[in-house]
């Protein structure tokens, strides 16, 4: 049987390889998914994804099903119970950020309609295609990044920088960066 050929960087990690798989660059337009992946991408800052993978069922239940009505009502106490979490990332600024981020998300809702509507916006409501041979190729940001990431801050938003947020659109399908040798390029 034929090995599949994938992007480089799952390594032969399972969890990578599942993810890379079947979420990695796919088109996504569920809000509490996207809030879910604003979470993890800001939690992701400094550390690798394979450790935010592996505690994602924990994050799952600390954060209420990345609920942003949920999140946003968390109060000191919910603070001490995360930061007493040991299954989840244990940083009092990324914790205090995913409550606020949650804020900033409602807000965001209220005025388009959806997170999905407003955050498609940035690349033409359409995925960007890009046709890379190599992993040294796939840039930290880009103009599109730039941009959303600044519109972020701008309402509030927290670890949220450009390269937090291109990693962030390629997670969630706004952009395509699977190499093209890669099977799920197509």
């Amino acid at each position: 049987m034929k090995k599949l050929s994938r992007c480089p960087w799952t390594g032969e990690d399972p969890l990578m390889i599942e993810y890379h798989d079947t979420e990695w660059g796919v088109p996504l337009h569920d809000d509490t998914r996207i809030y879910e992946f604003i979470v993890l991408e800001g939690m992701q800052a400094g550390l690798s994804w394979a450790t935010i993978l592996r505690k994602r069922e924990n994050f799952r239940a600390a954060f209420k099903g990345f609920d942003p009505e949920i999140v946003a009502e968390f109060t000191r106490e919910d603070i001490k119970r995360l930061l007493s979490d040991a299954g989840i990332i244990r940083n009092r600024l990324k914790i205090e950020a995913a409550i606020s981020n949650a804020r900033a998300f409602l807000k965001v809702q209220r005025e388009f309609g959806s997170f999905d509507s407003y955050m498609w916006e940035f690349v033409g409501g359409k995925p960007i295609r890009h046709g890379r041979r190599q992993v040294s190729e796939i840039p930290a940001t880009s103009p599109e990044s730039d941009r959303f990431s600044r519109d972020l801050k701008r309402r509030g938003f927290k670890f949220v920088g450009s390269t937090i947020v291109y990693a962030h659109m390629q997670a969630t399908g706004m952009v395509n960066d699977h190499l093209v040798s890669c099977y799920r390029y197509g």
